[in-house]
């Protein structure tokens, strides 16, 4: 009885501790977040390198505040949009997909296209081995472009003729830059795959032969015959097959027929979104790092979304709300030395330097770029080149000289040899247009505290202390 009591307390220790080998950090809303899916993000955003580096317990509130927000997207139903469910299963597609093809999968193709290639090979009488030199002319060359090319083709047929070498003629007057590095030499033809003119005359010549220039709408060719072969063997040709399944993304192709077959195997009830969820589960099973790397995706999907629509996009698109912060806060808006509103600008005509300040006079600083471009650079006419914005000293040379009074060189604008800058100096932000990217990100800072706020009081959240004494201790 003894024995068979410490038998049964140790299989229950063993039992107990297999169970909690991923035991619970915390809870949010009820949801268990398991210890490894924490280490997997605490150790993937403080690995070395990073600048920024937390402790385990400064990253603690940073993790929750971003479990908080997959939260409240899962509470919107985010994750039901057709929109989130295409990008996330493409994402995990990418995952899973390659777990259903193997390496004979993969040679059995390269053998099927090789042996495809040589039928349809065969079928046409074999492959043709030339070279050619190409006097290439334009598809509507001038009569006097193509009586050139015509006594190009002539003299070198005929320096040919009197022993010169093929090859370096290929080399040095091909316009056939592809071939031409390699001699004039071709890869072997089939009946069908060039145009009319450099086949028939092509066939009609003996191994050894070399044709008179023949006209085709490429220019004039010279073609010598090496010989008539078969589709070489299968291994000296594998390496390029396999890059030309690589390149028609044919892995893919043979991955869908494998799902289609598995698909059909099962019945009409089984699809093939349900076997690769069943491989997903297979996979992550096996790779912890798997199941978090995809959970990562999913959730930061779900968190970019919700932080859009209520933090980024509403301090990007409600004017209203905006305006109103700015003005709320105006007085931290301040510039430590004065700045330059306006344009510096490069006109052609001297004419142009006036006409640009009258254009844009009177405007809001907002309306000048599309008035200027209106009114000068229409229908592909570019009379002027403008930088616009507002100027630090340091920002642009012209300015600093013209404005700011700093001995300093602008670069001229080629084709636009008149400078000239139409604005004035500031020495404070006249509205929000002034320094609206930096109160656009000030009041995102704040709608993301007041909304993580608003999370914390609405999800409880239950942090085991002694689970995450553990974290990259066990």
């Amino acid at each position: 009885m003894k024995f068979k009591a410490l038998l049964s307390a140790a299989l229950l220790s063993a039992t107990t501790a297999y169970g909690q080998a991923d035991p619970t950090l915390m809870t949010i809303n009820g949801q268990p977040v398991s210890r490894s899916e924490f280490e997997y993000s605490y150790n993937k955003n403080n690995s070395d390198g990073v600048i920024d580096k937390k402790s385990i317990d400064e990253y603690v509130p940073l993790f929750i505040d971003y479990k908080l927000k997959v939260q409240a997207a899962l509470d919107a139903r985010l994750d039901t949009l057709s929109s989130f469910k295409k990008e996330f299963l493409g994402y995990r597609d990418q995952q899973i997909r390659p777990a259903f093809i193997r390496d004979a999968d993969v040679e059995a193709e390269a053998r099927k296209i090789y042996r495809d290639t040589r039928r349809q090979i065969e079928a046409n009488g074999g492959l043709w081995h030339c070279a050619h030199i190409l006097v290439g002319m334009r598809q509507r060359a001038s009569k006097e472009e193509e009586n050139a090319a015509r006594q190009l083709a002539d003299s070198l047929y005929t320096a040919l003729q009197k022993g010169a070498d093929f090859t370096e003629l290929a080399k040095k007057y091909s316009t056939d830059t592809r071939s031409a590095k390699n001699g004039g030499d071709l890869p072997g033809l089939q009946k069908g795959q060039t145009v009319a003119e450099f086949e028939k005359a092509m066939l009609a010549l003996k191994p050894g032969e070399t044709s008179r220039p023949v006209l085709s709408p490429f220019g004039y060719h010279i073609i010598k015959m090496i010989g008539h072969e078969e589709l070489p063997p299968y291994d000296s040709l594998r390496a390029d097959i396999m890059q030309y399944i690589e390149m028609r993304g044919l892995r893919d192709q043979i991955i869908s027929q494998r799902l289609d077959s598995l698909a059909q195997a099962g019945g009409k009830e089984v699809t093939q979104e349900q076997i690769l969820d069943r491989k997903l589960a297979e996979l992550e099973e096996k790779d912890a790092d798997l199941k978090h790397l995809v959970r990562e995706y999913h959730d930061g999907l779900l968190m970019v979304e919700m932080s859009n629509r209520t933090v980024w996009d509403k301090a990007a698109k409600d004017e209203t709300a905006l305006e109103a912060y700015y003005r709320k806060h105006r007085k931290q808006y301040k510039w430590a030395e004065p700045r330059f509103k306006g344009i510096a600008y490069h006109v052609k005509k001297q004419a142009d330097v006036d006409a640009v300040k009258a254009c844009v006079k009177g405007l809001p600083f907002s309306k000048w770029a599309e008035r200027l471009r209106d009114t000068f650079n229409k229908d592909g006419n570019i009379r002027i080149r403008v930088e616009k914005g507002i100027f630090r000293k340091g920002d642009n040379a012209l300015i600093d000289r013209e404005i700011f009074g700093q001995e300093t060189a602008a670069t001229p604008v080629e084709g636009y040899p008149i400078d000239a800058v139409f604005g004035k100096k500031i020495k404070a932000p006249e509205g929000l247009d002034d320094v609206r990217d930096l109160v656009i990100s000030d009041y995102q800072g704040e709608l993301e505290k007041e909304w993580v706020a608003s999370l914390r009081r609405k999800y409880k959240v239950v942090v085991d202390k002694a689970v995450l004494s553990t974290v990259n201790k066990h």
